[in-house]
């Protein structure tokens, strides 16, 4: 086993993977405020368009193995992986995505697995590692078994990614492992194929479907990482998987009458042709996992979270949900005349009312 370097300082000098997105920007530009952080190297494959402040950026892709050597020549303690999306940060489309994903993590692993300085790895994940089925349990817990393994996409790559970490973790178990598993990450400035498919004029629908929803903030998204890139507090541990959601959910139709957009409900099939098309001009990614939890839904327990990992989001589901609300502008309706529209609707036979429509609320069936 590889002997860490008994002097070296927890988060003393941190390396973030993924600096070129939004979000691994504020978080280097973040970490640097911490006093027990020494230097910060924010790594891309592409350079960012946003200030990293006093970081050191380093223009390297984590698919190639040299990301070996800037671990090296920087004697990192802290790997902050960022840089696990649905999203393409440049150019590029899914399979590049997937390989930085997948293979990108795989090589980064690597180079930790051979640094004698790395003491602590955060991984960003997603509760997309559950995905989303008809007979899925009312409330997802970190050791809550998927009914049905991710076939494909993002939430195929989160549970890969997660599979690397678990092995890496038994390799060298002097290093500290923290994986967060984040639910929809909505605010002003999101970047996500969900924020897409809510910025559309018309929220096409599920016919029959009106699944919850879970959010976190961007901003508590920046909190926690920095809870678990730094020495837990006492009576708290950062070591472990643990599910990151603000309190509380959403329905759907809620979603569609606060940012004030009509809903289309379309039968599965139609969904499916409609998503296709709007991948198709590019106008979001509304890939067949999105159309899942767009149909049955998510919700996961957050009490590791609080009682565990010691973080408590500053912003609910629904205060998360009005941040974005408020980023996107008005919509093409006032969210009460959508909201009426939507009651004399579910009145009618074919709604939701006599006619029992079927809504994925799973732990109110």
């Amino acid at each position: 086993m590889i002997e860490r370097r008994k002097a070296r300082i927890l988060g003393k000098i941190v390396l973030v993977t993924g600096a070129a997105r939004q979000l691994g920007g504020r978080f280097v530009r973040r970490i640097q405020r911490d006093p027990g952080v020494d230097r910060v190297i924010a790594v891309d494959a592409v350079a960012p368009g946003h200030q990293l402040g006093d970081a050191e950026f380093v223009l390297a892709d984590i698919r190639q193995s040299a990301i070996t050597r800037v671990l090296a020549e920087h004697s990192v303690d802290t790997v902050v992986h960022l840089d696990v999306s649905a999203k393409a940060s440049g150019a590029g489309g899914r399979t590049t995505v997937k390989e930085t994903n997948v293979i990108g993590t795989m090589q980064l692993l690597g180079a930790c697995q051979k640094s004698p300085t790395v003491q602590r790895l955060v991984v960003k994940s997603s509760t997309n590692v559950y995905g989303s089925a008809p007979r899925d349990p009312a409330v997802f817990t970190e050791t809550t078994p998927p009914k049905s393994l991710p076939s494909g996409g993002f939430a195929k790559d989160a549970v890969e990614v997660e599979g690397y970490v678990r092995g890496f973790a038994r390799r060298r178990p002097d290093v500290a492992v923290c994986v967060l598993r984040f639910a929809n990450i909505l605010g002003p400035e999101p970047d996500s194929p969900l924020a897409d498919y809510l910025a559309l004029p018309v929220l096409p629908t599920v016919f029959g479907y009106d699944p919850r929803l879970q959010f976190v903030h961007e901003d508590d998204v920046v909190d926690v990482l920095e809870i678990a890139s730094r020495e837990p507090r006492r009576g708290t541990l950062n070591s472990g998987t643990f599910n990151i959601a603000g309190e509380g959910v959403l329905l759907l139709s809620q979603c569609s009458r606060r940012l004030g957009r009509p809903t289309v409900p379309l039968l599965l099939p139609a969904v499916t042709w409609v998503g296709s098309a709007l991948r198709t001009i590019g106008m979001t990614d509304f890939s067949p996992e999105q159309i899942r939890l767009l149909t049955h839904g998510r919700v996961v327990s957050t009490v590791q979270m609080r009682e565990t990992l010691g973080f408590r989001p500053k912003f609910t589901t629904a205060e998360t949900f009005a941040e974005f609300a408020r980023s996107r502008g008005p919509g093409l309706l006032p969210p009460e005349r959508v909201g009426r529209a939507v009651g004399r609707l579910a009145e009618l036979p074919l709604g939701g009312g006599a006619a029992g429509t079927t809504h994925s609320t799973h732990g109110a069936r």
